[in-house]
């Protein structure tokens, strides 16, 4: 059943970006470029997902147990060191220069379009080398 709750949720998130337009990468694109064709249009999405999150958080925790799952499965680090700081910058770099980040790019790569198929085997080889280098170096086994 979880499995089933988390395609759905995934799906609606997919046709949520499709319909806000966000699956374009020049919609991303001509958010970041303040001085040529600007458009504000990324920041009432962000803003609707923020205010949907507040509400939605407060209701969610509000239970004494998630509606499917036994328990609520939240962060309790709450140090900012290097992971914290340089994975963001990269993500916003690659975001800044693509245009996509990975919801949109996989959404993308259902429709096609040439730059989210160069970007998500990038985006993917990128999550795989953070996780070697999280997990420390694999040791090679000696016979």
């Amino acid at each position: 059943m979880p499995f089933l709750v988390n395609l759905a949720l995934g799906l609606l998130f997919g046709v949520g970006l499709v319909v806000s337009g966000m699956s374009d990468p020049a919609k991303v694109l001509n958010f970041l470029d303040f001085f040529g064709t600007w458009d504000p249009s990324l920041a009432f999405v962000m803003g609707g997902a923020v205010v949907v999150a507040f509400f939605g958080y407060r209701l969610v925790l509000s239970r004494n147990r998630p509606m499917v799952g036994s328990t609520f499965h939240l962060p309790t680090k709450r140090d900012i060191d290097a992971r914290v700081t340089v994975g963001p910058a990269i993500f916003g770099f690659g975001w800044g220069l693509s245009g996509f980040c990975p919801g949109p790019a996989l959404t993308a790569v259902g429709s096609g379009t040439t730059g989210a198929l160069v970007f998500v085997p990038a985006m993917l080889a990128g999550m795989w080398l953070a996780r070697l280098m999280a997990e420390g170096k694999p040791q090679i086994a000696r016979t």
